[in-house]
């Protein structure tokens, strides 16, 4: 059993950054696929950024050489890094894990693990 515990949220401007974390429980985390989703408001929940180990990472267009997802697993803590944020950026940020790598990680059904997510707001 894995569980996870997004924080880091918060409200910044357009252009400015922010780190989310995700926490995760369980003795195997290091060897999970970790997935960063966000949902805004009357919205599907969709794809950000997957990490399978430190060489495979994958993003969405929309934010692709804005975002970083990264991993220590000493601590077994996941991080999604934001940096030039936009007003679609807001959302809320959830982080899930699956025990095995899946083929299409940019799916919200391929993951059995979830958090309970955090906010992120991105004004002008």
């Amino acid at each position: 059993q894995v569980q996870l515990a997004e924080s880091g949220g918060g409200l910044v401007q357009a252009g400015g950054s922010l780190r989310l974390s995700c926490a995760a429980s369980g003795r195997t985390f290091s060897s999970y696929a970790m997935g960063w989703f966000r949902q805004a408001p009357g919205k599907e929940r969709e794809f950000v950024a997957a990490r399978w180990s430190s060489s495979i990472t994958y993003y969405a267009d929309s934010v692709k050489g804005r975002f970083t997802i990264s991993r220590d697993n000493a601590k077994n803590t996941v991080y999604l890094q934001m940096n030039s944020l936009k007003p679609e950026d807001t959302a809320v940020y959830y982080c899930a894990a699956d025990p095995v790598w899946p083929i299409n990680y940019a799916s919200r059904y391929s993951y059995q693990y979830w958090g309970q997510g955090t906010q992120v707001t991105v004004s002008l």
